[in-house]
């Protein structure tokens, strides 16, 4: 009895451990690394000695690309957590996956079916900042998990980092709780292949369409990485047309329209161009800002003032996947730092990021678009004139040039007729305390901001 139970601890000391590792990888790596490539390997023993762990991947394309990049880490993760161990041994699955804690009396813990797919419980419907630039997408997201959209399949797509994914995962959770015993299926169009060819390696094709072609909700990511595979593009037309013809629904992403994918056949951009085809705008700054204030309402310890709202919303631009990085950044230092959040910390901990992700607005853009807008010539913008109807613009001008552009001090000063640099650091402290007091300034300048985004 006494050595039962001492199996027994070592089986759950292994299970913890293992679920402590993956906690670790996940929060090390992010979560998109972490479900395309390390979510899959499931604990498939221990030797009797407690010195080998075996896991597994479904495919030797998995099994290899992490035996390439994560072997040692995983051996160093497993070490730490059982000194024991000295070798992590990483395999493909076979076909009946089953789990399995080896001990001396072979103890084992029970056989478990291969996990459904797993959503990111952060990417939900209600999290989802909606603008004229999405709300198609959004709307038709929402239908399709609700059961209101007859059109199969649901095409969205978009640049990198406007929202797809987030979009796929809200609708998978939400079609899940609406029916518990569907069968959905979320994979990358690498992953499909991955998965076909190997059936096709292994001659148990059938069993590859049998478990795709059973699902009710079938998403396929990134579908731009199918093109130029003939057999697997092949099989994915007919598991395209058997679902849709089943009435199953299928969501499909892409970076681009059908029409606009290279080497996809014909006969697939017709049958993806025949459901519904939704895109996502890139977000314009009135959006990013919106988002950026819709994280900040889940902070309840965080503090951050308007305008580095706005100038995180100005300058992160690329995608809302490293809009919100940045914001993620900025908090993370304020908090270890303790510091207060303001312009000059925003600018400390996240310069070259907010430089490098910018269009290159230049000064004289700035100039030209601030100049039109109070009906002025831009020649005034360098004059020696101290009329108000010229001095205030100018000195909007040179708060933007600051915020909009990575233009030193001095090198602005001299754009604007050879003035000194604190001549600018008086202008910027003049437009931000202005912007709090006068609602038609901060108008103006939110006007002007937009338009030089645009």
């Amino acid at each position: 009895m006494l050595v039962r139970e001492k199996h027994m601890d070592r089986g759950e000391q292994v299970s913890g451990a293992w679920a402590a590792i993956r906690e670790g990888l996940k929060r090390d790596c992010g979560a998109r690394l972490f479900d395309h490539w390390l979510k899959p390997i499931m604990l498939a023993g221990m030797s009797d000695k407690g010195d080998v762990v075996r896991l597994t991947l479904p495919t030797e394309f998995h099994a290899n690309w992490v035996r390439a990049h994560y072997a040692d880490r995983l051996l160093l993760a497993w070490r730490a957590a059982l000194p024991m161990v000295r070798e992590v041994r990483i395999d493909v699955a076979p076909n009946d996956i089953v789990t399995r804690v080896y001990t001396a009396d072979e103890a084992e813990v029970a056989p478990t079916a291969p996990p459904a797919p797993g959503f990111d419980t952060r990417q939900t419907f209600e999290r989802f900042v909606a603008g004229d630039e999405n709300r198609v997408a959004f709307n038709a997201a929402k239908a399709l998990a609700n059961g209101e959209l007859r059109f199969s399949p649901l095409f969205i797509h978009s640049a990198t980092g406007q929202g797809k994914t987030h979009l796929m995962n809200a609708i998978g959770a939400a079609y899940r709780a609406r029916v518990p015993s569907a069968t959905i299926l979320f994979m990358s169009a690498e992953r499909f292949m991955v998965e076909f060819v190997s059936a096709m390696r292994d001659k148990d094709t059938l069993t590859f369409k049998s478990r795709l072609r059973s699902a009710d909700l079938l998403m396929i990511d990134d579908v731009q990485f199918i093109s130029g595979k003939g057999s697997t593009q092949e099989e994915f037309l007919h598991t395209l047309n058997e679902l849709t013809g089943a009435g199953k629904k299928v969501v499909i992403s892409a970076d681009r329209a059908p029409q606009a994918l290279d080497g996809v056949e014909s006969r697939i951009l017709s049958r993806l161009a025949s459901g519904l085809v939704v895109d996502i705008k890139p977000a314009t700054f009135a959006l990013r800002l919106k988002i950026v204030k819709a994280k900040l309402a889940t902070m309840a310890d965080v503090q951050m003032p308007e305008a580095v709202a706005e100038l995180l919303a100005a300058r992160i631009q690329t995608s809302v996947r490293e809009l919100e990085g940045a914001l993620n950044r900025l908090t993370a230092y304020a908090l270890l730092n303790d510091r207060a959040i303001d312009l000059a910390f925003a600018q400390e901990v996240l310069g070259e990021m907010l430089n490098a992700s910018t269009r290159r607005i230049t000064i004289d853009e700035i100039q030209r678009a601030v100049s039109a807008h109070y009906g002025m010539r831009q020649a005034e913008m360098v004059s020696a004139r101290r009329a108000r109807a010229v001095a205030r613009p100018r000195q909007i001008a040179m708060y933007l040039a600051k915020r909009l552009t990575p233009r030193s001090l001095p090198e602005i000063g001299r754009r604007f007729g050879g003035r000194d640099h604190t001549t600018v650091i008086h202008a910027v402290k003049q437009i931000e305390r202005l912007r709090g007091e006068d609602a038609d300034l901060d108008a103006d300048v939110r006007t002007l901001i937009r338009q030089l985004e645009a």
